[in-house]
């Protein structure tokens, strides 16, 4: 009478894989607000060798509790060509093995360890000072919730263990561990997130609900839909990193199949990984991906090689597709919708100057004619861009609109003016710059050019949560925006102090490029700048925001 009811169990099995993939989501969430700028700095530091570009993979995996983001934060590095494409694949397999050792760390119970997470996560997230204080503090939350969520999903399960129906269905994927692998990486996919997929198989086989073989092959599921999950988030990706993901689906889906028939040909190999159902499959998990990188890791330049030959540019006859302006001159009867059509044509106007950005940082290690033309002509559109949307904006005002309005179509072409300045700055002062080195045959001291390189990576990131809060208006990530602005004046401030260091001690390639460095910090600075004034509206229609500063 009073046993649960199927549809319950189901229910609070589903609120707690819910709260788990929200819970290590949380925690990426975290990592990438407090801590995306140096993170992207430590990654692209590693290409000094396959070891290191392994291993730094494997601690961003670790700290994101996500291969998958680091896939999309490497693929940006590779695209832009800071990373090779091999390099890029070495820290992926490593990123792989960092995504299996988080799942090791996360099955780890102690009865305090909940209780403390919360306590101090809770008080350090409502009493912190800066954002990353504030970060931590969310990081800390998310981890107790993935203990809560995996203790849940340990009681919800308990009543299925006895159910005949439930030991049918399981061992029928105990038998059919083709169905379980293809069961375990769509699971992965949909979820987006292979660490909480994981989680839930293993803690399913520890309570004796899915047979050993099945959650094995599941887990290596798991496996091929994380891989495919980066797959077709960098879709669009330039075909460097296309070519990196698709080499590490590969080997990553094509091992987790291999190691499935093996399973099935000798099953008695799981009992060599661990006493207890769930450490057999949690085992495997670590030991399949540290399998790969240690076969793969030697092999990455070849096999990327080959992926050249199979994955490589082709023309397009036809040319691209000319972009339509967002600017609809039939809506400003409307002027709700034309002021909408005025943001998404801001946006796109934002995307292209990000574009600008990443392009114009190799021309200061060699010039190219080609694309230095190309970014002058971008800058050209940009203008352009800049003014139909105020004499856009101008037209709808003369149409009559509400206050509101009319303060949102002001604050549309203050960032219309500020994106324009941005793009004056790339052009104007790195664009030129960089081809004073090349004419002039200067060259950065290393310490200096690897400083540019850095404060680049920085200015990006900022310039990405820009457009972010251009598309979701989302005032915590607004405020984070505006207080990045207070931390780049800082650092842009110690590195000028760094370059007047170096130039004391009198050396020759400081000398020669003292005006160029500390006019491109300058430049990147202002471009920051730039980006951080979309947050302002935001702040101030919350009250987040002085008149000259953050509350």
């Amino acid at each position: 009478m009073n046993e649960p009811h199927a549809i319950q169990i189901l229910i609070h099995i589903a609120g707690a894989a819910a709260l788990l993939i929200w819970a290590v989501r949380l925690v990426r969430t975290g990592v990438e607000r407090g801590f995306a700028a140096p993170m992207r700095i430590w990654l692209r530091h590693s290409a000094k060798n396959r070891l290191l570009a392994a291993g730094t993979g494997m601690g961003a995996a670790v700290l994101l509790q996500s291969s998958t983001a680091v896939a999309v934060l490497v693929s940006n590095f590779v695209s832009t060509g800071g990373l090779a494409t091999a390099a890029g694949l070495a820290i992926l397999l490593g990123a792989d093995v960092g995504s299996a050792v988080v799942t090791q760390l996360l099955m780890v119970r102690q009865p305090l360890l909940i209780p403390l997470l919360l306590v101090i996560g809770i008080t350090v997230f409502l009493r912190g000072e800066g954002s990353k204080t504030r970060q931590i503090g969310r990081i800390m939350i998310g981890l107790a919730l993935i203990f809560v969520s995996l203790d849940m999903i340990r009681g919800a399960t308990e009543p299925m263990i006895s159910n005949p129906g439930t030991q049918a269905v399981m061992a029928y994927l105990g038998r059919d561990l083709l169905t379980a692998f293809i069961i375990g990486a769509a699971f992965a996919w949909g979820v987006h997130s292979s660490v909480a997929a994981v989680l839930l198989f293993v803690t399913l086989a520890g309570q004796s609900i899915l047979p050993v073989p099945a959650a094995a092959a599941m887990v290596l599921g798991a496996n091929l839909g994380g891989g495919f999950i980066a797959f077709v988030l960098t879709y669009s990706a330039p075909l460097a990193s296309r070519r990196m993901v698709m080499a590490n689906l590969i080997l990553r889906g094509g091992g987790a199949a291999l190691t499935v028939f093996v399973i099935a040909a000798v099953p008695d190999l799981l009992a060599q990984l661990g006493a207890t159902p769930a450490r057999q499959a949690i085992n495997l998990h670590l030991a399949f991906n540290v399998a790969l990188a240690v076969v793969a890791l030697p092999f990455v330049g070849p096999i990327t090689s080959v992926l050249s030959y199979f994955m490589a540019e082709k023309s397009d006859p036809n040319g691209a597709l000319d972009v339509a302006s967002a600017l609809d001159p039939a809506l400003l009867d409307r002027p709700q919708r034309a002021i909408d059509c005025a943001a998404r044509e801001l946006l796109t106007m934002g995307q292209k100057i990000e574009q600008m950005l990443i392009t114009v940082e190799p021309l200061y290690d060699q010039w190219n004619a080609a694309t230095a033309s190309m970014i002058v002509d971008q800058d050209k559109a940009i203008k352009q861009t800049h003014l139909d949307v105020k004499l856009y904006l101008a037209r709808l005002g003369q149409k009559g609109m509400d206050e509101n309005l009319s303060r949102r179509s002001m604050e549309l072409a203050s960032i219309s003016s500020s994106l324009d300045s941005a793009s004056d700055a790339i052009t104007r002062i790195m664009l030129d710059l960089a081809k004073r080195l090349d004419m002039q045959k200067l060259q950065f001291s290393p310490k200096g050019r690897e400083e540019i390189r850095d404060f680049t990576d920085r200015v990006q990131s900022n310039v990405q949560l820009a457009l972010n809060v251009m598309m979701n208006q989302n005032p915590a990530e607004a405020r984070e925006l505006v207080a990045a602005k207070e931390n780049v004046r800082k650092v842009e401030q110690k590195l000028q102090r760094s370059h007047i260091g170096r130039l004391r001690e009198g050396l020759v390639e400081s000398i020669e490029t003292s005006n160029i460095h500390q006019e491109t910090l300058r430049a990147l600075k202002q471009i920051n700048t730039a980006f951080s004034m979309v947050g302002h509206p935001i702040l101030l229609k919350s009250g987040d925001l002085l008149k000259s500063r953050l509350t």
